[in-house]
């Protein structure tokens, strides 16, 4: 597998580790025109989001235990 092809697996790869989303796939060719840097632009942009979204659930959570006290 080419290194174009690895990112491309890890962008789908991200986009279908989302709960309650249908799985995606991707159509390589689409992305092929890509090259290396802006497929890992792309994943640095997925995982950013997946972290924004994991830190506002810890702090929604915290205020939830909060008022459970």
């Amino acid at each position: 597998m080419s290194t174009k092809e690895q990112l491309i697996a890890d962008i789908e790869n991200l986009l279908n580790s989302y709960d309650n989303i249908h799985k995606t796939q991707i159509n390589p060719t689409l992305l092929e025109f890509m090259d290396e840097e802006t497929l890992i632009s792309i994943i640095d942009l997925l995982l950013n989001q997946k972290e924004d979204s994991k830190e506002s659930d810890m702090e929604w959570l915290e205020t939830f235990k909060k008022h459970e006290s």
